[in-house]
């Protein structure tokens, strides 16, 4: 499939304790754009997006990480691996395909803030 004519699902993480977030998908994406414009493109999307809980509209995502990729194993995680930061977290300089991102990725989009915290203390309020 083409760069220009991608399907990129995006996982809004509203809590990583809670277990809290919602997929959105995201059809004829280009692949030959950077992470930055893509997170911008996301953040007025969801903002203005009819269907979504304002608390999900108004969060303050800055991070965007590779979940899955077509084809390939899934973690048993059930909101994000907490492993492979380096390779999995997406710079913002880089441009999309050159980041891993293919068709039918799955991302994770989160406020880095609150992933570092769970991070260090990875147990569900649930």
């Amino acid at each position: 499939m083409s760069a220009e004519g991608s399907t990129i699902t995006v996982r809004l993480v509203r809590s990583f304790e809670h277990r809290n977030f919602r997929p959105v998908v995201y059809h004829g994406v280009n692949l030959d754009q950077t992470v930055k414009q893509f997170i911008n493109f996301v953040r007025k999307d969801v903002s203005s997006r009819t269907g979504l809980p304002p608390p999900f509209k108004n969060y303050k995502y800055d991070t965007m990480k590779i979940i899955h990729q077509a084809h390939k194993s899934k973690t048993g995680e059930l909101v994000v691996s907490l492993e492979d930061d380096d390779k999995l977290i997406l710079k913002e300089d880089s441009v999309l395909k050159a980041a891993g991102v293919a068709n039918e990725t799955e991302l994770a989009f989160f406020c880095e803030e609150d992933y570092r915290n769970y991070k260090v203390n990875p147990v569900s309020a649930w």
